[in-house]
């Protein structure tokens, strides 16, 4: 069987972002879908910025020009002030208007981008190999789509655009300040550097914390998905308070993640805060002082003390928004490393076709769908058809999930066209690997699998896959109607092959006595049928890919022995033709079959047909009288 996957997330390393420069050129690529918002996106935000910086310029005229020279004056003529102020208005609506055009198309710039990184990591996840989703728990994968995609969104809409809207901030204030005092502006800088060395100090804590954060709320919604799924378990086994055991450390240990991120980035605003503050003190004292001495201006002093408490701010902008880029960073991280996974490899080139005979022994190749499948591959460029019979070889195989770890032995059998094979044994004997090997969910190590003499590896997995139908022991049942569920198995049915496979699998009677029939809408997994409701859906939906091979794993294990011999018969008649792999606990259901292998410990003990194997009086006689009980 496949080996347990990592718990919930939890045990992984704690991590901060490998390739900074790496991520951000990709994430880039993805904004370069969107290079005319971002060129307006740009202009807007220098001419918010500037608007900025001259409305503060202006501080200087008013003062110098209007407010001292009209000081006492009994009739002061204020048409100049009022013009002024009025252009003084006009930049500062000008301001606010860039500001609102690109935070508007940074949220559609965003969203764009969100929309296409969903799309490539779902579309990606879906050729993923079973070995990864083997290995990765459903929590962790989720919070890819969650937690690390809006932090993602965060950082494009809000982050960058502020950053690069502060930056140009800082670089006009600066200009005008050393146009208007140097020695005021060395003050500034060196006030600048203190506030930059406890911002780092800061700000590097609070990031490490934030990523942990994301790293244990992961955690935690896989618990909780896990548990809520498997909730009916937990209450049968009396596990509630191990269950709100575990909830409380896992979630104990996101607070004190969330506390110790939180703490720290609410501590770095009041820091610069104060500092700033210590910063515009000192700068009026030496201004007042430049002032007296006639060195400088009212005006410019007026301009400056602005300019000083409008440098500080953007200053304590860069420092906020840098933990929540190293968080975001950490996500698109895991993101690319979900999307970088290499796919299911497939060097198949032999496909299945529908044909039909020509009169001359030979095959045409055709769009319909008819009782008559071919395996069409090249061979010196010319093209051939193998009719599918359905057989099936294993030639030596061994196989193991995990290096340290074989699960198959040199396993060697065959199934002939349209013969039913069960395989029988303990739990853990290898029985399910072999169906798992069949369908190239995993590829063998050693030995071959051939399907009508063609190596299964030459063959296009999708197409090997499509001539295969499955009826697992866990059925999936989607959200939608029973109808839906039932053409699954193969989305071009009609509603009449879909009834017709609903009866051939005795679900018909069920179906029928529903609300709205086979358009009753059934919640995800089919909450709202009984388990072997489901697995009777399972059959027809398997029934109605009408496929040349057959695999049963323990199909029928979910239906009580009264609804079993009903469908039995229907049973019959869809393996009919069909070779058949039959896994099986429930002895009953294999003893007409062919041929009869029991498994343990991932070799094949015994081998024949039912009566063979009680006469041997080995390991299935003990198994089917219960003197041996498979565990």
């Amino acid at each position: 069987m496949p080996q347990p996957r990592v718990a919930h997330g939890g045990d992984k390393k704690f991590e901060s972002p490998k390739n900074v420069r790496s991520t951000i050129s990709r994430l880039f690529r993805y904004m370069l879908h969107y290079r005319g918002q971002l060129a307006i996106v740009f202009i807007c935000i220098i001419i918010s910025a500037l608007a900025g910086v001259a409305g503060t310029y202006f501080i200087k005229p008013i003062i110098n020009d209007y407010v001292v020279p009209l000081i006492g004056s009994q009739h002061p003529d204020m048409t100049g002030f009022l013009h002024l102020i009025m252009v003084l208005a006009g930049i500062y609506v000008l301001g606010i208007v860039c500001t609102y055009i690109y935070q508007r198309l940074m949220i559609n710039i965003s969203t764009g981008v969100l929309r296409q990184v969903r799309i490539e990591m779902y579309d990606h996840m879906m050729l993923l190999p079973l070995r990864y989703h083997d290995s990765t728990s459903t929590g962790q994968l989720m919070s890819r789509y969650s937690n690390d995609t809006d932090t993602l969104r965060e950082m494009i809409s809000q982050s960058v655009p502020q950053i690069i809207n502060a930056v140009l901030t800082i670089t006009g204030i600066f200009v005008m300040m050393l146009i208007l005092s140097p020695l005021l502006t060395l003050l500034v800088l060196l006030m600048l550097a203190a506030m930059v060395f406890a911002a780092k100090k800061i700000g590097t804590r609070s990031g490490s914390y934030f990523i942990k954060q994301q790293r244990e709320l992961g955690a935690l919604n896989g618990y909780i998905e896990e548990m809520t799924a498997g909730v009916k378990v937990v209450k049968v086994f009396c596990h509630e308070k191990q269950a709100e055991k575990e909830f409380g450390e896992k979630n104990e240990q996101l607070f004190n993640a969330a506390k110790n991120a939180h703490t720290y980035a609410n501590i770095l605003m009041p820091v610069m805060g104060n500092l700033s503050y210590l910063n515009y003190a000192l700068v009026a004292a030496c201004g007042a002082l430049l002032a007296i001495a006639g060195k400088l201006d009212l005006g410019s002093i007026g301009s400056f003390l602005q300019y000083t408490r409008s440098f500080s701010q953007p200053v304590a902008n860069v420092s906020q928004q840098f933990n929540s880029i190293l968080s975001a960073l950490a996500g698109a991280e895991r993101i690319f490393d979900l999307i970088d996974q290499p796919l299911e490899e497939d060097k198949g080139r032999v496909t299945l076709v529908n044909v039909r005979e020509d009169g001359q022994g030979g095959f045409i190749e055709t769009e319909e769908h008819t009782d008559i499948w071919a395996w069409k591959q090249y061979s010196d460029g010319c093209c051939e058809y193998t009719r599918l019979r359905g057989e099936v070889r294993f030639n030596d195989v061994s196989f193991s999930y995990v290096p340290e770890k074989e699960v198959l032995h040199h396993v060697s059998f065959y199934a002939k066209p349209g013969q039913k094979i069960a395989l029988v044994g303990s739990t853990g004997a290898g029985k399910t690997t072999i169906t798992n090997l069949l369908n190239r969910f995993y590829d063998i190590e050693q030995g071959s699998i051939t399907y009508d003499g063609i190596d299964i590896r030459d063959i296009n997995k999708r197409e090997l896959r499509r001539s295969l139908a499955m009826v697992l022991q866990d059925t999936h049942l989607f959200t939608g109607t029973v109808r839906e569920n039932i053409r699954y198995g193969r989305l071009s049915a009609t509603d009449e092959e879909v009834e017709a496979a609903a009866r051939l699998a005795n679900a018909d009677y069920f179906i029928s006595h529903l609300p709205q029939g086979y358009d009753t809408v059934i919640g995800g997994d089919g909450a709202n049928l009984s388990a072997g409701q489901r697995q009777l859906v399972a059959i027809a939906r398997a029934a109605v890919a009408d496929p040349p091979v057959l695999v049963l794993d323990e199909a029928t294990s979910s239906i009580d022995t009264r609804t079993e011999a009903l469908i039995e018969q229907g049973m019959d008649k869809l393996m009919e033709g069909r070779t058949v792999f039959v896994i099986a606990h429930r002895l009953s259901t294999v003893r007409n079959a062919n041929a009869i292998m029991v498994m343990e410990n991932g070799r094949i003990i015994e081998r024949g047909d039912h009566d063979e194997l009680l006469a041997q009086k080995g390991r299935y006689y003990q198994l089917y009288t219960g003197s041996f009980e498979m565990e």
